[in-house]
């Protein structure tokens, strides 16, 4: 969610509920086809409808991610909201519970290297020389 000026002056309400998708993922289905788009800033652009002038995506040049808003999407079904940006500028009466944030993934377990692969290796002893008696 985002509580910043220029979001609650687009949208005329005290947040914009944002969820994110892969950019190369989106596709426009609705009546309108493609938004309109605006450029509020030189690396991010906005898309409205341009049948309503309604807001729904916002999409920075630098990230593979679009942020499309919550309550354009037909299905929100498991939109929760993560994280409050702007909070402090948020109206007095508006109080937002968070969802509970997503656990990382576990870290890959970084390469032990040739020697250490090697050593494992042979500690099986199936393809281990034996010392002639």
């Amino acid at each position: 969610m985002c509580s910043c000026e220029r979001e609650t002056r687009v949208s005329g309400g005290p947040a914009v509920l944002w969820v994110g998708f892969p950019k190369d993922s989106l596709i426009w289905t609705g009546s309108g086809g493609e938004p309109k788009w605006w450029y509020p800033y030189p690396t991010l652009r906005c898309g409205f409808c341009p049948d309503c002038g309604s807001q729904l995506v916002s999409i920075a040049d630098d990230s593979d991610m679009a942020m499309v808003t919550g309550f354009s999407l037909a299905d929100q079904s498991g939109v929760e909201p993560l994280g409050h940006s702007f909070r402090e500028h948020a109206v007095p009466w508006m109080h937002i519970t968070l969802a509970p944030a997503p656990a990382p993934a576990p870290a890959p377990a970084p390469d032990p290297g040739p020697e250490a692969r090697a050593t494992r290796a042979g500690r099986c002893g199936g393809g281990a020389p034996a010392a002639a008696g």
